[in-house]
Order: C-alpha cells, then sequence, then structure tokens
C-alpha cells in the first residue's frame, strides 16, 4: 500500500496518463461503464481524458515552444470545448 501511495504522491499527471496500470484501471472503468450503461462514468472518462488531452496538447510547462498567450488560448479553448461537450450531454440531450 505504501508504494501504491508513493507512486501517486510523486507521478506526473503526464506519466500517469501514460502509466499501463492507469490505462488498464480506465479501461476496466470504461468497460464496466459500457455494460452496466452508465452515462456518468462515461462522461466523467470523456471529461478526464479530454482534460489530459488539451494539457498534454496546449505545452503550457515547454520553453521554447509558441508563445504562452498562444499555449493558453489553445488551454482555454480546448477546456472550453470539453466543459460544453459535458454540459450539452448531461443537461440538454434527454434519453
Amino acid at each position: 500500500m505504501n508504494e501504491i501511495m508513493d507512486f501517486l504522491t510523486n507521478a506526473k499527471v503526464t506519466e500517469l496518463a501514460t502509466d499501463p496500470r492507469a490505462l488498464a484501471v480506465a479501461g476496466v472503468i470504461f468497460i464496466a461503464a459500457v455494460l452496466l450503461r452508465s452515462k456518468f462514468m462515461l462522461l466523467m472518462l470523456l471529461g478526464v481524458g479530454g482534460v489530459l488531452a488539451v494539457l498534454r496538447y496546449s505545452n503550457l510547462g515547454v520553453q521554447g515552444g509558441a508563445p504562452l498567450d498562444q499555449q493558453m488560448l489553445v488551454f482555454v479553448g480546448g477546456i472550453l470545448v470539453v466543459a460544453v461537450l459535458l454540459i450539452y450531454f448531461l443537461f440538454i440531450r434527454g434519453d
């Protein structure tokens, strides 16, 4: 149990997103959500995956890339797209 806690406290978000154990847990949650037809678990995976994709694509911590203003616009725009999708599927689109 101590090894798991050490791994989680010392890991970075990008390391967790590419870790095989974390991907396996996300896959199990996805399969369970599909089998149980749980809209909320699927939307949670969509939100977390979308935010991780935006973080990776915007490269906020990388020096020497695009100017910070452009990176911030990509980050904010991506987060807004994820938020609009979640709001649409949770509140607007009915079952």
